[in-house]
């Protein structure tokens, strides 16, 4: 067992404690106290060997890394000597380690070229930024007590494997801390990142595409005119009204998408919505080529944006704005111009293209 306690706190109370038996009644005292759940686990416990106990304090400590000797010549010091931590988190081997590899290679980089006080410097600084400033603030969050947002850090942790994980795995590299544990606000997004990750990890993937596939959509395909000139096309079947007044809608688009500078950076995009005997055009923009637009018919809108002919409508759209949307990229759009044509649309289900008819009720 290790009890670490603040000084002056409930469990500074080792002074008086002399024997190694002592040690172990008083180590059983703050079970009881403040730690019941684990008392009744451990009330046979007894002594590995008759001196097996230790006790002490120090200060965690930051010195500065360059020192002149009697001498006069300058000596770096190394892990501890510069930089030491409580050993609450057990860092002090990684901090040796991390240390010592850091120090090599810069000795390997440097050549036969002088080790002056400069070099020094820049070694630790970069011991320092790249591991030891995030062991270390997370070391001394853990020795005071924890602000609100740590709390619920931990207890979402007991119910969230993604979040004990990280914590856990954060032992070996500190610097993934950063900035979630040190931060109330960026708390809240890693708590809302790993909870979205974690309800897509609770289905089978290609199921839950199924289950969705469920859902009949009709089938767009978006365009819009690149920066560079380019004509930008893509399938998507994520179209969906927002508002009338003013005229909105949206589509999403998946953010590792090789088109999504393309369409992030445009002022204008349209939807096009396809007619049922357009579905040679529909797997055209989903399947990646070069010339999407190889042998379609077109004219342009709108910035020169990309309009199908013979759908059956198109909503030429100012880009209004973008919200994130976990894995894709939700594109919100006012419609400045639109067409409607007649005809049957193109409509996608479970995975396949679906003929269409018309419900007895609604025939007149």
């Amino acid at each position: 067992m290790v009890f670490e306690g603040v000084p002056g706190g409930p469990m500074d109370c080792w002074s008086d404690v002399k024997t190694p038996r002592e040690h172990l009644a008083r180590s059983k005292w703050i079970l009881d106290t403040f730690l019941p759940w684990e008392a009744e686990r451990c009330k046979n416990i007894e002594l590995a060997d008759g001196n097996g106990v230790l006790v002490g304090s120090f200060a965690p400590t930051v010195r500065k890394p360059v020192a002149t000797l009697p001498s006069g010549r300058k000596v770096l010091g190394l892990a501890d000597v510069v930089v030491l931590n409580d050993p609450i988190t057990g860092q002090g081997s990684n901090n040796a380690a991390k240390s010592a590899d850091i120090c090599l290679k810069r000795i390997l980089e440097h050549g036969d070229a002088p080790f002056d006080a400069a070099w020094m410097q820049q070694t630790f600084d970069r011991y320092w930024e790249g591991y030891a400033r995030w062991a270390t603030a997370w070391t001394h969050s853990l020795l005071a007590p924890p602000a609100p947002h740590m709390h619920k850090l931990l207890q979402s942790a007991t119910h969230m494997p993604s979040v004990a994980s990280t914590l856990v795995n954060g032992f070996d590299d500190p610097r993934a801390f950063a900035p979630w544990w040190f931060d109330a606000a960026e708390a809240d997004r890693f708590l809302e990142t790993r909870a979205r990750e974690a309800a897509v990890d609770r289905f089978d993937r290609r199921d839950f595409r199924k289950a969705l596939g469920q859902f009949s959509t009709g089938v767009t395909v978006i365009t819009t005119r690149a920066i560079d000139g380019r004509r930008v096309g893509m399938t998507a079947n994520s179209f969906s009204s927002v508002s009338l007044e003013p005229p909105l809608v949206l589509w999403s688009l998946a953010r590792n998408a090789p088109s999504v500078a393309d369409f992030t950076g445009a002022s204008h995009f349209a939807i096009n919505v396809l007619a049922a005997h357009q579905h040679h055009l529909s797997r055209q923009f989903s399947t990646p080529q070069a010339d999407k637009f190889g042998g379609v018919d077109c004219c342009e809108g709108t910035a020169g944006v990309p309009l199908l002919n013979d759908v059956i409508a198109r909503f030429v759209c100012r880009n209004v704005r973008q919200y994130d949307g976990g894995d894709h990229l939700i594109f919100i759009g006012e419609v400045e111009r639109y067409d409607r044509f007649d005809g049957e649309p193109l409509v996608f289900h479970s995975g396949y293209y679906q003929v269409t008819t018309r419900h007895p009720e609604c025939l007149q």
